[in-house]
Formats: structure tokens, sequence, C-alpha cells
């Protein structure tokens, strides 16, 4: 391809990738629109791009695992769809309660025959814990299981989920733990099919924002949902933490994770698939913490994510026939970038999983990490 200028070859050939090669990871261009695109619009175009089938690549996942390894997406980070989001994230509150159910509405809200295809049994949508798992299922219920013992949740205690899902550790911690759990979420589609997969246990699922909780509980919980706060409400979102959680409870985040605070988000992911999303860093969290609460627990096991988003994916590729008419081919083209994009930033350690365990003075005679 004549036009293609001579710097993109060089760039790739950083991370050991080729245009038209032969390699899994190499990419595979059809039009030649797609390296102005990509000039142009930087991550976002090339996501487009894919969309609209400019490119291919047989294996995504190394192909973004590579690129992330070799830190090229720092060369090109500098385009106007990427300063467009740092200036809207420094000038607006784009997860203020007024958009607080913009990312239930996009996302989560998509269709319970999605998730219900791509997730284990139980719906979880967080990251599994595999360290002596070998299927999705028993990596989801070993994670439920590794909260439920972190919080050491007896039977009795009323727990607080912030960003319940479908209920997953809802029902874990009610039936294996005897636990009363009130679940909260802004998707009115989890909503609905937890309250019937709930059915019959102490839970109560809502469909309530964060800053609207006005009670007390023994422990709380929050699993994947920190990335839709915004580094605007972190202070607010830990002084409601600590407004409901009972002396001598304990606070329990599970967040994705990345070492620094800029980009806040990747331009393609905000706008296809979690509007608002932003990965928070290990020093906005302590910053945002700050003195109302001690860090008890720091635990990183985000290379687990992408077993986790390799499985999901496997799965949603073997159930796409049945969804294929309601939802289309590109949207499997884009939902199949977004699954592959994810895994591949974790394998290359770009991203992190963390589960942060909170106390409001400090856990008497100290707190002993649960592994």
């Amino acid at each position: 391809m004549a036009s293609r200028p001579a710097f993109i070859d060089q760039l790739l050939a950083k991370a050991d990738i080729r245009i038209d090669g032969d390699s899994p990871w190499d990419l595979v261009v059809h039009d030649e629109r797609t390296f102005s695109r990509l000039l142009r619009s930087g991550s976002l175009g090339l996501g487009e791009a894919y969309m609209d089938g400019w490119l291919d690549a047989p294996a995504l996942d190394q192909f973004f695992a590579r690129v992330l390894s070799a830190h090229l997406d720092e060369e090109v980070r500098a385009n106007p769809a990427m300063l467009g989001m740092i200036a809207k994230a420094v000038i607006f509150n784009m997860q203020s309660g007024r958009r607080a159910f913009t990312v239930g509405e996009v996302h989560y809200d998509l269709g319970n025959d999605l998730y219900q295809a791509m997730l284990d049994k139980s719906l979880t949508y967080t990251c599994g814990y595999w360290r002596d798992a070998t299927t999705l299922d028993e990596a989801q219920e070993a994670k439920l299981d590794l909260v439920c013992r972190k919080l050491d949740l007896k039977r009795g205690d009323r727990v607080l989920d912030i960003g319940c899902g479908w209920g997953s550790f809802a029902r874990h911690a009610a039936t294996h733990y005897g636990a009363t759990v009130v679940g909260i979420t802004i998707s009115k589609e989890q909503v609905a099919l937890a309250q019937e997969l709930c059915a019959g246990l102490p839970v109560e699922i809502r469909l309530q924002d964060y800053r609207d909780v006005h009670e007390s509980f023994d422990h709380i919980v929050s699993l994947g949902m920190f990335e839709h706060v915004g580094r605007k409400n972190y202070r607010a979102y830990f002084d409601v933490a600590r407004r409901c959680l009972k002396d001598g409870g304990l606070f329990l985040l599970h967040t994705i994770g990345r070492k620094d605070a800029v980009p806040p988000t990747d331009p393609w992911l905000n706008k296809y698939i979690f509007p608002g999303g932003v990965i928070p860093s290990m020093t906005q969290i302590t910053k945002a913490v700050g003195k109302k609460f001690v860090i008890e627990d720091w635990h990183n096991f985000g290379a687990d994510y992408d077993k986790t988003l390799m499985a999901w994916f496997a799965n949603f590729d073997a159930g796409w026939p049945a969804l294929e008419e309601k939802y289309g081919k590109r949207f499997y083209r884009m939902w199949k970038y977004y699954l592959l994009q994810c895994a591949g930033a974790f394998r290359a350690r770009n991203l992190q999983l963390w589960q942060v365990v909170l106390s409001k003075e400090g856990v008497e005679g100290g707190y002993r990490s649960i592994r």
C-alpha cells in the first residue's frame, strides 16, 4: 500500500507487528483509509475501522498485548479524540447523579440474553479468581467466596452491595453464609433478572444510585462498579461508604486499576462500551480514602482478568448464532473488539485488578490477609 506512511510500519515494528503479515497478531488491512483514520482519531479510529471491516487481526488479544507491552499507545496518545476526552474529564463531572444511569442504559441494559450467553452460570460480570480454578464457573465461585472470607462474613450480617449486577454476590452470601443483602444497580434489566434469581432469599435488589443510600450495614462490597464513579466523585463515594458502614465493619472494594491517571479512559471504550467510565490509579484511590478509612489489605490479581475475558469471548462466540439476528454483525465485531482489547491490556499488565479491604478505625489486633 503505497499511501501508507512509513512511520506506521516503523512504529508497529517495535511490537513485532506487520501489516498483512503471517503472524496471528499482525494486522490485515482491507481499506487504505484506515491509516488516515488512525492518524486523525487514534484508538477511536482504530476501533471504528475494525467495526467497519476495514481491518482485521487473526488474534486481536495478541495484537493489543504486543501494542501495550511496547507502549505504542503512549506514542500516539496526543490526538483530537484523546485530548477531547481529557478536557471533558477535567472540566465536567461526567458521572454526576444526573448522568449516573447512562451506562446502565447503554451497556448493562443491552439484553440479559447477551450476558447469559457470555458469563458463567452465576452471571458474575467481574474478574474471576483462577488460583485453583480450571473453569469460568469455578473461578467466579472462588472469587465470590474470596470476598465473603475477606469480610469474615457471618450469619445475620447485613451487607450493602454497591453495583450488584445480576445478584451473584448477594445469592452467594445469602445462600452460603446466611447474610442479608441489599444490592443496588443503575440497570433496569439487571434489577428485573436479579430479583427473579434472588427470589426466596433475604436479598433486596434496588434500582438506586449509591449517593441515595442512607442506611447502616455490617459490611459493604463493591465489585466492578468503582470504574463508573469518576475522579470528581471519589471523595463523595467514600463518604457514602463511611456513612453507611457500622463501626467494626469492613468495606471491600473490587476495581480495575491502572498505574497512572492519564488518559482517563480509552475514547473508543467510552463511546461504544462504557460511557463515562474511568479507570482509577492507586494514587487517586488512596488520596480519596484519606482519613476516612484504614487500608487493611490490597490484593492484585489482574492477570486473572485475561483468563476471564478470554473465557467470556469463547462463550460469546459460541453463543453468537442465537444472538446474531437481534444484535447484528457490526455488534459482533464491536463486542469482540471490546473483550479481546481488554484481554490484551490485562495480559500486558497495562491494567490491574485490585481488591482493597478498608475499615473505619482499623481492625483490632490487625487484619489477617486472605488469599
